[in-house]
């Protein structure tokens, strides 16, 4: 394992590749840690595939609730792949490199499409929130049109923010240690191997959370509180049961996502170890894609009658 020993302040050398350790700490572990992360990434390509195919496939399913989870789905499955492909091959070579440019790029890509997830969550339960609370008006304000466009805004809205953050970030000095003891190029773990002072891209990173974390999840919790608002002066438990399964999914899944995602960012940096920081990022990398389609397709009767007649149907298909 490659160490570069921090220089002194007068001879400063720039740093043009890091080493990711990911879970070098368990070298003993490293074929079952390869074995666990590739079986996972399997189920993730598997579960989101499908539940982004059944929604796209079957007519039942064409409303904007399911366009959006198609959208989740699909989004799901990019997130994971900027990390784990990269994590995978590392415990499989034990070659940690990478350069400062690629560095970057994952980055880059990791916020962009992190901050998608956030503003995606917030349409799904802005959409619950309408079908609950205004049924009658919901297919006027959730139209074809309107549902595309607040799809599309939560894919690009983020781009040039994020881009500017990551350029900010990296155009910092690198000296020292070029160890990341994380398993991607996230953002604190990239800070702490900067040199100088580093307050303002701390102020900038917390500021770009609270808006693109903090502000969506705010928006979810108000928008559930007037769910189950709604949901409790209903006068038939049947009706109050439905409607509180078919919230709670996507409840569990933005609690899983937005928890881990706001400790993470808006904690200080002095306030964590490299430990924390791997375990949390695990949570909203690869945790929540895993779980996403088992929630979505276990607790939903829709997707589950789709999921039984697929195949039957993509055979006759076949045969035709």
């Amino acid at each position: 394992m490659e160490h570069q020993e921090k220089a002194p302040e007068g001879n400063l050398t720039k740093l043009m590749e890091f080493v990711l350790l990911d879970f070098a700490d368990v070298s003993h572990l490293q074929r079952f840690l390869f074995g666990l992360f590739l079986l996972i990434y399997i189920i993730i390509l598997m579960g989101n595939g499908i539940i982004f195919l059944i929604t796209k496939l079957d007519s039942r399913l064409q409303t904007p609730m399911y366009f959006f989870l198609g959208n989740f789905s699909l989004l799901e499955i990019c997130y994971v792949s900027v990390t784990l492909p990269r994590m995978l091959t590392s415990l499989w070579t034990q070659r940690r490199k990478i350069s400062l440019v690629a560095c970057a790029t994952q980055m880059c890509f990791i916020l962009i499409l992190g901050a998608t997830e956030c503003f995606l969550l917030a349409v799904m339960a802005y959409d619950r929130y309408v079908a609950i609370c205004s049924p009658l008006h919901y297919p006027l304000v959730m139209n074809y049109k309107v549902c595309i466009q607040l799809v599309a805004g939560s894919w690009i809205s983020g781009i040039p923010v994020q881009i500017g953050q990551t350029g900010q970030i990296f155009s910092l000095p690198f000296c020292g240690s070029n160890l990341i003891n994380h398993f991607f190029c996230d953002i604190p773990p990239i800070l702490k191997l900067a040199c100088g002072d580093t307050f303002l891209n701390e102020m900038l990173v917390f500021t770009v959370a609270a808006l693109f974390v903090l502000v969506p999840f705010l928006l979810i919790l108000v928008s559930y509180g007037k769910i189950i608002s709604t949901i409790l002066k209903l006068p038939s438990a049947t009706s109050r049961g439905k409607a509180f399964s078919t919230c709670s999914s996507h409840l569990m899944v933005a609690a899983l996502f937005f928890g881990s995602g706001l400790v993470t960012y808006l904690r200080p940096k002095t306030q964590g170890s490299a430990g924390t920081d791997k375990v949390l990022s695990l949570f909203y990398t690869i945790v929540t894609p895993v779980f996403n389609p088992m929630i979505y397709s276990l607790r939903n009767k829709d997707v589950m009658m789709a999921l039984r007649k697929w195949p039957c149907k993509y055979l006759s298909s076949l045969k035709k």
